[in-house]
């Protein structure tokens, strides 16, 4: 038997990736990313590199903040966001509501930090009104920074980062936002100067369009400052060493060209299209998502409908169903990719992306891939039922 990658090398036509990263990578990104090596130290490089850093900061939403890229992926800003702004020891706040949550509670531990922990129900948005009764309760000031996910992929639940802010704000609290906008940032509205966040990390496989490869990260002022302070050990993700060489236009390490060469491209297609618009089209696309699922009489894993994300669906089975034999008939039959439950979640649910360059006619093949697979593994629903019912959405909603 052949095993699953070479069997969707073997099928006729392209392979449909719904899963919530990597997403589909426009033609014209590989085409800009196929190119020759050339000399990174020459003295042209810095009209690349320039432009590139100073572009991101329009998709982070900030004229005050500066971004940098390293040659990681978004669970390495984890790691980058802990060391540039913290101390061995630090105390942080941070909720857990996801895998993704999880995981970046885990490196915050990991690199010696002591990680006060608000538990959520993984479906649950981040709640202000937690964090601001926690840090009203921290009067000497020993917590140094709240950690939350933006977009938590693992549920398709999207957190208000301006109301966390204005909960700190509230509390009278000085501790520094860290904020993981892995899948969020390029797809959905982010505010990076507005909600007062410090940090602010992206990976260049979501929402940028691209390839893994490139980790991305955005500080506000208070960021920026807190670089100069922090004492955790670091050495390749010492971003005072990046902003030295980034303010003439090279890198401190050699950087991916092809992947440079690809977020170029991506940044003019996000910023032709125009940021409010590219949040208002994931919004219109994800909400043909949501109709079509309840078409199908399934529910979704977020708990509060208001918080749904507009990139990621995730849709839970009935419980005489296995959510990773859906996924496995989707692959093996239709070539078509849906993102697997983690954690806790692994068998109950299956997620559809709705991410990155992506359109109406795209969505309604996975849509109808997917009711194909529900039928063929045995869980009722209606063929056609959810296929229409976005239909209907789209057209209705068009331009």
């Amino acid at each position: 038997m052949l095993a699953p990658f070479a069997l969707a090398r073997t099928m006729p036509g392209r392979n449909f990736l719904f899963v919530p990263g990597p997403t589909n990578v426009p033609d014209r990104i590989l085409r800009a990313m196929h190119r020759a090596q050339e000399d990174h130290r020459s003295s042209t490089f810095p009209e690349l590199t320039k432009g590139i850093l100073s572009d991101l900061t329009k998709v982070f939403g900030t004229t005050k903040g500066q971004a940098f890229v390293l040659p990681s992926s978004g669970t390495a800003m984890w790691e980058t966001a802990i060391v540039n702004s913290l101390s061995p020891g630090d105390k942080v706040l941070a909720v857990r509501n996801g895998q993704f949550s999880h995981l970046f509670i885990d490196a915050a531990q990991r690199l010696g930090m002591q990680v006060e922990i608000i538990e959520a129900e993984w479906g649950a948005a981040v709640e202000p009104a937690a964090i601001q009764a926690k840090l009203a309760e921290d009067t000497a000031g020993t917590i140094k920074a709240v950690l939350v996910v933006h977009n938590e992929t693992t549920t398709g639940v999207t957190s208000d980062i301006g109301a966390v802010r204005a909960a700190m704000n509230a509390a009278n609290h000085h501790a520094l936002l860290l904020v993981d906008g892995v899948s969020s940032v390029g797809s959905l509205d982010f505010r990076l100067d507005e909600w007062g966040v410090d940090f602010a990390i992206a990976g260049s496989q979501k929402g940028f369009m691209m390839p893994a490869g490139l980790g991305i990260i955005c500080l506000g002022p208070k960021g920026l400052a807190a670089i100069a302070t922090a004492t955790c050990p670091r050495a390749f993700f010492d971003l005072r060493d990046h902003v030295t060489h980034n303010a003439n236009g090279y890198f401190p390490y050699t950087p991916s060209l092809a992947h440079l060469y690809g977020l170029r491209e991506a940044l003019d297609m996000l910023l032709a299209e125009g940021m409010a618009n590219v949040a208002a089209r994931h919004k219109r696309l994800g909400e043909g998502v949501r109709r079509a699922v309840k078409a199908w009489n399934l529910s979704v894993c977020t708990k509060d409908l208001t918080c749904q994300s507009d990139t990621v669906t995730a849709i839970v089975v009935p419980p005489s169903a296995d959510a990773e034999v859906v996924r496995d008939i989707a692959f093996r039959k239709y070539n078509l990719a849906l993102g697997a439950g983690l954690g806790p979640l692994r068998g109950k649910v299956f997620r559809i992306g709705h991410l990155g360059d992506l359109n109406e006619l795209m969505l309604l093949g996975a849509l109808a891939g997917t009711e194909m697979t529900l039928v063929d593994a045995g869980i009722p629903i209606t063929l056609g039922s959810g296929v229409a019912a976005a239909q209907a959405w789209y057209r209705e909603s068009a331009k």
